[in-house]
């Protein structure tokens, strides 16, 4: 949200992830707007909710509960692809627009060791799907397929695009008013 340069407050929401029903992509559109919509607000505020979740062939990666699991789903994911998908719920007075954004990820063969040594280092304790691919665990990443920043938690593209729907100015050049002229040619 500071890269859009625009004012923000963070509330955790507190609502259960684990009680939702449907496909990945319903679950963390589900999700977002159950978040956006338990966050306490003043009545003009706007309330963002998000939810990212990792689709593993047609099912949902879970929440890491101790480094066993992170060596585990960084194990099942050695050389295969998953889609990172992201919810996003924004909403006022109760009113919501949701959208999403998906993400292809392909994850090189990397070994054993590389796993144990990536774990002990603590970066995947507390992400979803292990790894954190804007630190020391884009080594296990072999390409990627749509939007980066959905990757490492929130697409800033969708989320201006949904801002501008409801009157936000956004100044920033990342995909602010500008987001909808080309980009220059290289010379």
């Amino acid at each position: 949200m500071a890269r859009l340069g625009l004012p923000f407050l963070v509330r955790p929401s507190g609502v259960p992830e684990d009680n939702v029903m449907g496909s990945p992509l319903q679950v963390a559109r589900i999700l977002a707007q159950r978040k956006a919509l338990s966050t306490p607000a003043d009545s003009q505020d706007l309330v963002l909710g998000a939810d990212t979740v990792l689709d593993v062939a047609g099912e949902i990666v879970g929440k890491l509960a101790n480094p066993q699991d992170a060596c585990e789903i960084l194990a099942a994911l050695a050389g295969r692809s998953h889609t990172v998908i992201t919810g996003l719920a924004l909403c006022c007075q109760g009113v919501c627009a949701v959208a999403s954004v998906e993400t292809r990820v392909s994850m090189r063969a990397y070994s054993a060791l590389e796993i144990s040594t990536y774990v002990e280092s603590g970066e995947p304790l507390d992400k979803a799907g292990a790894y954190a691919i804007q630190g020391l665990g884009a080594a296990l990443v072999g390409s990627i397929s749509g939007c980066y920043l959905n990757v490492v938690g929130l697409p800033l593209c969708e989320l201006s695009r949904l801002l501008r729907e409801r009157g936000v100015s956004i100044k920033s050049p990342i995909c602010g008013d500008n987001a909808n002229r080309p980009c220059p040619r290289e010379v």
